[in-house]
């Protein structure tokens, strides 16, 4: 099998997708510490010329934390308090970080009517691309507070390979607590293999890919594969792995074998 790692070093425009576990402890207070790493990391990589866009999970964990719920919200209703206080606390911390860096920060909230509005997605991409030439780093979540039912997302994964395909990136990381796509469950089976590079996403790697869950996102592996075959369908390579250390950002750009690389098919076929 080709390794294509090394060819990740060429990627010039990269959307990183962080859950909420990556940004967050266990109980949803913010985990200071890997947002300060995750932003010197983002940092260094735009004095480096690359244009990055963050898609940032962890507002109702943050939002439920800070109004002393006792569990994450299960009512709709709930969900949208939530996010609506987690949003404006994840927005003023990341602010204050990417301040330090002299970077500045943009958010934005979609929902999917940005894929399906042909205005929408125009308006959108037209933003995205003046705020990447400023120099501006885009935070894009989803629009929980106002989303129906009809037009949410659902999940932070298939946003952010929608807002991929829509910047058109080079490459997409997805971070979370699961280390890439194993041959089986790693929880159940000991000899489950990581898989480091999967080139076509059929029925096996779909079916494999079922009963991986995450303890505080609301998407697990069927979610991340779904947004890799939205990715590599459009020619954007994607990388799936454990966000425990936000510096791994940096070795995934730079080759090295981590998480599991799903192969992008070639943009002129």
């Amino acid at each position: 099998m080709e390794n294509k790692r090394q060819d990740l070093r060429n990627r010039k425009r990269v959307v990183i997708k962080v859950g909420t576990s990556t940004i967050t402890h266990n109980d949803g207070k913010m985990n200071l510490m890997k947002l300060e790493h995750l932003s010197r990391t983002i940092s260094s990589l735009k004095n480096q010329g690359m244009e990055v866009v963050l898609v940032s999970s962890g507002a109702i964990a943050v939002g439920a934390q800070r109004l002393n719920l006792r569990e994450r919200p299960r009512k709709v209703s709930e969900k949208q308090a939530a996010a609506a206080v987690g949003q404006v606390v994840l927005m003023n911390m990341y602010q204050r970080f990417f301040h330090d860096y002299a970077y500045e920060v943009a958010q934005i909230l979609v929902t999917r009517l940005v894929n399906d509005d042909e205005v929408m997605r125009f308006n959108a991409k037209n933003t995205f691309n003046e705020l990447l030439r400023m120099g501006i780093l885009p935070v894009v979540n989803e629009n929980d507070t106002i989303a129906t039912e009809e037009i949410i997302f659902g999940d932070n994964d298939t946003l952010s390979a929608v807002v991929a395909k829509l910047v058109e990136a080079d490459l997409l990381i997805l971070l979370s607590d699961i280390n890439g796509l194993y041959s089986d469950d790693p929880k159940k089976n000991p000899d489950a293999r990581l898989l480091h590079q999967v080139d076509v996403i059929d029925e096996y790697i779909e079916s494999i890919g079922k009963g991986t869950s995450s303890n505080q996102g609301t998407g697990g592996m069927v979610t991340k594969i779904s947004a890799a075959k939205i990715a590599t369908e459009v020619g954007i390579d994607v990388v799936i792995a454990n966000g425990e250390s936000p510096e791994i950002i940096v070795d995934i750009i730079n080759g090295k074998e981590i998480g599991t690389l799903f192969s992008r098919r070639d943009r002129n076929a």
